[in-house]
């Protein structure tokens, strides 16, 4: 079964990129340029447990986007809050309730930010990862487009099109700092 290519959405000339870390994002920002479609990085990872790890993972993300010449934004951090938005749900397993509320709650952000800009669509590199599902984060991507009247959810399997290989070649170019769990607390190998 052959995979369907990666398709522009009509009149998408600029979209907010919502970015998990700098390897994740690589290849799509990549392909994005080639594809004549500015990305604006948009970092807002509020889930990143401790701040230490946040803070590598953020430096990474805006020395990507510096090399480039793109805009990046820094979406702050606010651990407590995010905790309290997936509060009750931190024994659920990976791919459970939990992330799809994560996804949520940082996508309804990238929306709001995304109208705020003037930046009609709206994606997240979360859909690049084979760790995450991609059903869970389209909802969290509609959900969030409806908070944001004006923005347009680009739901997009970032995984195709040979990204995922792409994405493993820039992190050996870029010497990019390489996660080994999602970000949050919960997710942590050895919790």
């Amino acid at each position: 079964m052959k995979t369907p290519a990666i398709i522009v959405p009509e009149g998408c000339t600029e979209v907010l990129l919502h970015a998990c870390c700098a390897p994740c994002s690589s290849a799509i920002v990549e392909w994005l340029v080639q594809h004549e479609v500015r990305p604006v990085i948009f970092y807002f990872n509020p889930n990143i447990w401790p701040r230490e790890e946040y803070e590598i993972r953020k430096n990474e993300s805006k020395r990507h986007a510096e090399s480039l010449g793109l805009r990046w934004i820094d979406g702050d951090y606010d651990h407590e809050v995010w905790r309290q938005g997936v509060c009750g749900l931190e024994g659920e397993p990976e791919r459970g309730r939990r992330c799809e509320q994560c996804f949520t709650l940082r996508l309804v952000e990238t929306a709001k930010k995304a109208r705020e800009l003037g930046i009609r669509f709206f994606a997240t590199t979360l859909a690049s990862s084979r760790w995450k599902s991609l059903e869970q984060i389209e909802r969290a991507g509609l959900y969030a487009q409806q908070t944001a009247p004006g923005t347009e959810f680009w739901a997009q399997n970032w995984r195709k099109g040979g990204l995922q290989e792409r994405r493993n070649q820039l992190l050996k170019e870029y010497g990019f700092y390489n996660q080994q769990y999602c970000g949050c607390e919960f997710s942590m190998p050895d919790k």
